[in-house]
């Protein structure tokens, strides 16, 4: 049975929501469209979502709907948000308007077009927050932009999420080490 298809969604105050072949939930930050399987049904009572499900077959469907619909509230409601770090001497980060510039030790800054609904900001040219309404989006951009230089085993130095562990490997020893 599926947990999290049977949990309600609350909706916060602000949020409305359109309930048709797809999902449309619309608030102060934005529009989102969740589309919605055959055999799903989604109900809106008295200031919450319930996603129900036709027959057990459909379970995974259930939490998927859910899931996607619960992000969809959030996003349009507070926003998602993702934090990285870029660490190295000389590495940094700058955004003017919709296009973010990284100098990550190539022998060319890296320029990235912002799509829209996706804010980025820099603190300290070394601390990049990216929010959005949108959580796909949002983590999507956040990847492209750690992909760009991802965090060395060696030195530790790239692009990393604030919080990552990162596990230091030891370089090569002296010579005619067994």
């Amino acid at each position: 049975m599926s947990r999290i298809g049977k949990k309600p969604i609350p909706l916060p105050k602000g949020v409305t929501v359109n309930v048709a072949e797809r999902l449309t939930v619309q608030g102060p930050k934005g529009k989102l469209t969740v589309p919605i399987p055959a055999g799903i049904r989604v109900d809106q009572k008295d200031g919450h979502l319930e996603v129900v499900r036709e027959n057990d077959n459909l379970a995974a469907l259930h939490g998927l709907t859910r899931a996607l619909a619960a992000n969809a509230v959030t996003g349009v409601s507070t926003g998602f948000t993702r934090e990285l770090d870029v660490v190295g001497t000389g590495f940094r980060a700058d955004v003017k308007g919709k296009i973010a510039t990284f100098t990550l030790g190539y022998s060319h800054p890296i320029e990235m077009l912002l799509p829209e609904g996706i804010e980025v900001k820099v603190d300290k040219q070394t601390h990049v927050i990216v929010t959005g309404y949108d959580r796909e989006v949002v983590g999507q951009i956040a990847a492209e932009i750690r992909a760009l230089r991802p965090p060395d085993p060696y030195k530790n130095k790239g692009v990393r999420y604030t919080g990552e562990v990162l596990r230091k490997k030891a370089g090569k020893t002296g010579a005619g080490a067994k």
